[in-house]
């Protein structure tokens, strides 16, 4: 049985959690907590957050063995995104995009 958690319209670009979440998939939830704990990034205690979620999930279910627990699926996909306008020469703007993004794990 799966155990999930999801954060959504995390304030903080995909691209930059992407690779966490590279790190951490098919380790075991107790490894993986461990990996971002040590990552000095921004994203890593979103993620880390979102997995001690998941595991909390999986507590309150009643989960058989929680050490063995693995992290079968975890992705961090695009949301939404601010548009804001910014002053360029001759007159002109440009775009500047704040984006979002949805975190997901999955135990199992």
């Amino acid at each position: 049985m799966a155990y999930k958690a999801t954060h959504r319209f995390a304030r903080i670009s995909a691209r930059k959690v992407r690779p966490l979440a590279d790190l951490i998939r098919g380790k075991l939830a107790d490894d993986a907590l461990d990996i971002l704990k040590y990552q000095p990034h921004r994203g890593a205690r979103m993620l880390e957050k979102v997995l001690r979620s998941a595991l909390s999930n999986a507590e309150d279910r009643r989960a058989q063995n929680l050490h063995r627990l693995m992290v079968t699926d975890c992705r961090v996909d695009g949301g939404p995104m601010f548009k804001r306008m910014r002053p360029h020469a001759r007159g002109m703007s440009s775009v500047i995009k704040k984006r979002f993004s949805h975190i997901h794990v999955a135990l199992e």
